[in-house]
């Protein structure tokens, strides 16, 4: 319990505050490196994601690929990066390695999102006269959203988490207390930037969480509360 006050002390030390470490600094730059990451991956894996999803093509490249992703070690790849790009290019070889890790919950959200639509709804689009360009942004995209938005989520979460491992190429973020405090058997000060993580993920989880929510069309959301209400209904029935 002591490490746990003596942590929370050290993050509260005006020290902390200030200087090129400060611990605002750190939050940006670790912010920094996760929103720039997500942002480069959303701009590859969606359309890809888009594409498979709306015709039905290449789902199984699609989670090979992801598949093949997820296996690879972030810390090894940034390193190798690191190594083939040179010391000057650290921040590239950083982000790349974050943006491999993204990719594939991006990717997964978007082709899932759409290829769990009913397709009597795509159906009855074309057959009142969408093009196919009208089905994807009114009809698939927003019945969509969702899931991607979900994919979105976990593709945060576990940048957010790997953004830590930075701090081992002098890239700053909320790794820099673990990455210091570990030579120096400051474990107070490690146990600070673990929390500091954890409190960032878990913030930046009941925002999406919340954005998910948010994300389901009206009319689904009603539909869903109507057929709960009549569930409950038929089961209080039932039990009469």
């Amino acid at each position: 319990m002591n490490l746990f006050g003596d942590a929370f002390a050290w993050m509260l030390d005006p020290a902390q505050w200030q200087g090129q470490y400060a611990l605002p600094v750190l939050l940006g730059q670790h912010l920094f490196f996760s929103l720039i990451s997500v942002l480069i991956a959303a701009a590859v894996a969606l359309p890809l994601g888009w594409l498979i999803g709306h015709t039905g093509r290449g789902r199984e490249i699609a989670v090979a690929i992801s598949g093949a992703a997820r296996a690879i070690p972030s810390f090894g790849l940034m390193v190798l990066l690191v190594l083939l790009l040179g010391v000057l290019r650290v921040p590239q070889a950083a982000v790349i390695t974050f943006v491999l890790l993204a990719i594939p919950s991006l990717l997964a959200g978007a082709y899932t999102g759409l290829e769990a639509i009913d397709r009597r709804v795509l159906d009855a689009a074309r057959a009142m006269g969408m093009t196919e360009w009208q089905v994807f942004t009114k009809v698939e995209l927003p019945l969509g959203l969702p899931l991607l938005v979900g994919g979105l989520r976990s593709a945060l979460l576990q940048v957010i988490a790997t953004v830590t491992i930075a701090a081992y190429v002098n890239l700053g973020g909320l790794g820099w207390p673990i990455i210091q405090g570990l030579p120096l058997r400051r474990f107070d000060e490690v146990l600070a930037g673990a929390i500091l993580v954890a409190v960032l993920a878990l913030v930046v989880d009941l925002l999406m969480a919340l954005a998910q929510h948010a994300a389901v069309p009206r009319g689904v959301r009603t539909d869903r509360t109507s057929r709960r209400r009549s569930a409950r209904a038929a089961a209080a029935t039932a039990s009469a």
